[in-house]
């Protein structure tokens, strides 16, 4: 997970308040991205927290798919969200290798919304996948010349 934490560190890198709330119309800004990002990591900590006090554990995003309303920008601040992606990789690190030690080794840990259950290694996969296909979004936003408020 210090790799996610790398690649988005280094697509957001140098950028501005500002800049992180720019978007061409109908589009995500990067500190839109960012939120969805961090509302998913927040998602997967709850699911697997949940997991971890009951004691069991819960058992690729075609393209072009929409995101779920739950992990759609609400509009937290550019300021806020910059930093709290961040840290809730690392907390979703730390509850996905919780659930490593107390699960079954190797064996679902959790359920997906939508891809069902999970292992953790599956998880981390997951989101590493997910967290570069945003990442990329960034950086053509920060090289697009087509970017406006």
């Amino acid at each position: 997970m210090v790799r996610l934490q790398q690649v988005l560190s280094d697509a957001i890198h140098g950028m501005t308040f500002e800049e992180l709330a720019l978007h061409p119309q109908g589009k995500w800004s990067a500190a839109e991205i960012l939120e969805h990002l961090n509302l998913t990591y927040i998602g997967t900590i709850k699911n697997l927290e949940r997991c971890l006090a009951a004691g069991k554990s819960g058992g690729f995003f075609p393209r072009g798919r929409e995101s779920p309303e739950k992990v759609r920008p609400r509009g937290t601040p550019p300021e806020q969200v910059k930093t709290e992606v961040i840290e809730n990789i690392a907390r979703m690190d730390d509850v996905i290798s919780r659930c490593e030690a107390q699960f079954v080794p190797r064996g679902p840990i959790a359920d997906h919304p939508v891809l069902g259950p999970l292992t953790a290694a599956e998880w981390r996969g997951f989101h590493i996948t997910h967290g570069k296909h945003h990442a990329r979004q960034i950086l053509r936003l920060r090289s697009s010349r087509k970017i406006i408020e």
